[in-house]
């Protein structure tokens, strides 16, 4: 869930607890009011009553409420000391009306030169259903609105105030250490934001004095190691042409001159490997895997026929991917390699290329590899002495790069798939 929609749960939550309680009580108190206003003037009623009656007996036979609003009957005094003043919410046949209407009545006892009457007095509550039921509507359309309204202030102002938060986190988003931008700058008053920016713009200033000084020691490693290891490789391929070599002595030194190459090859690998990590390569354009396919099996079709593997090439579709054009030879050459070196004599090769994938299998040891290890620095068969165990994980880091899915399984034979972006 996002900060913003986590923010307004928050701040929205509580408010409307509390407008939804403050809803009901204000509702209740209304209520109360309307019937303490009945009441009151089922009080006052009452009490004129009681003196119309001291002053016209005649009063006493109105013991129906036909034509008023009030009915006398006589008790006994044993009855009547036990009725006090109660109020009730009931239904009644009003004078002149077809249905009952709801009423509130007063229940009471009074005493009249010795004798004791029960007065009941009515006053109709049809005004006050519906201002009772206008009240209620008026309330409920008042937390709709104030509900809407807590919702949408709180949803501006927080977009508002958490602007420059999302405006750093879009400016880190398309940040790139190979580019020449400036570090994330936003324009705010807010302290905490402040001091966001500035920690942001400290580690920001200090990746990129570090992504400079790996860039610098790998641009010299790539020229200062290479140039030694070339120049002892010359000189020891001089030494090998002298006539006057003794076969023991041209036997070391080709050995020397297999580890001389093989440490080249290690060190251009790591420093591939090492420009990678650090994507050092940003030239992407639309490159054909279907062509790249193609290039790299005539680069190595003297591997391919020195050992004799028989090659067969399936295009289902034409796989079209934005990389490295330098990328792709390598990721597309280290598989066929594999394939090539890892194989049988007499062996057999399968490329198959759709419009999303491209699977490499081979015929070899009749033996499934650690899928989960096979793609690690320095992995290889203990046989293999001449291989420096970073081609598999160079193509891991081409496809981590360029988020290509990479897997590797057995079925008779070795195969590996990169599944592309695009599928």
């Amino acid at each position: 869930m996002r900060l913003l929609n986590q923010s307004l749960i928050y701040l929205s939550v509580p408010l409307l607890v509390i407008v939804s309680i403050w809803s009901v009580v204000f509702y209740i108190n209304m209520l109360d009011e309307i019937s303490d206003s009945i009441d009151d003037g089922l009080d006052n009623s009452k009490l004129l009553i009681i003196q119309r009656v001291a002053a016209d007996s005649t009063v006493l036979q109105k013991n129906t409420f036909n034509e008023s609003n009030y009915a006398i009957q006589e008790l006994a005094k044993v009855s009547a000391i036990t009725i006090k003043d109660t109020y009730t919410d009931t239904a009644l046949y009003m004078q002149g009306e077809e249905d009952m209407e709801p009423v509130r009545m007063l229940s009471t006892a009074f005493e009249l030169n010795g004798k004791f009457y029960r007065l009941q007095v009515i006053s109709s509550m049809v005004e006050e259903d519906d201002l009772i039921e206008d009240l209620f509507w008026s309330v409920v359309w008042l937390y709709l609105i104030m509900l809407a309204g807590i919702i949408l202030i709180n949803k501006i102002a927080l977009r508002k105030l958490w602007k420059p938060f999302y405006e750093i986190l879009l400016q880190l988003k398309s940040f790139r250490l190979d580019s020449n931008e400036k570090p994330p700058d936003i324009k705010t008053n807010i302290k905490e934001f402040k001091e966001l920016k500035n920690a942001v713009n400290t580690l920001t200033l200090h990746s990129l004095e570090t992504y400079a000084n790996q860039k610098q020691f790998t641009e010299n490693a790539a020229h200062e190691l290479q140039t030694p290891l070339a120049i002892a490789a010359g000189k020891l391929e001089l030494l090998l042409e002298k006539d006057d070599i003794k076969d023991t002595h041209a036997a070391d030194i080709a050995q020397v001159l297999q580890m001389i190459e093989r440490l080249a090859r290690l060190n251009k690998s790591l420093l591939l490997l090492t420009k990678i990590e650090n994507r050092q390569y940003a030239g992407n354009q639309t490159i054909s895997i279907n062509q790249t396919v193609h290039q790299c099996i005539s680069d190595l079709e003297d591997f391919i026929a020195y050992k004799n593997i028989k090659l067969s090439l399936h295009e289902a579709g034409q796989a079209e991917v934005e990389m490295d054009s330098a990328l792709a030879s390598i990721l597309i050459a280290n598989l066929i390699k594999n394939a090539v070196f890892h194989n049988i004599p007499n062996g057999l090769i399968t490329i198959d290329i759709t419009q999303t994938t491209c699977k490499i299998s081979n015929t070899g040891n009749e033996k499934a590899l650690n899928p989960e290890k096979i793609f690690n620095r320095f992995y290889k068969d203990a046989t293999e002495q001449t291989s420096t165990g970073l081609g598999l994980a160079v193509v891991k880091a081409i496809c981590k790069l360029y988020d290509f899915g990479l897997s590797y399984h057995y079925n008779n034979n070795h195969c590996f798939e990169v599944r592309f972006k695009n599928g």
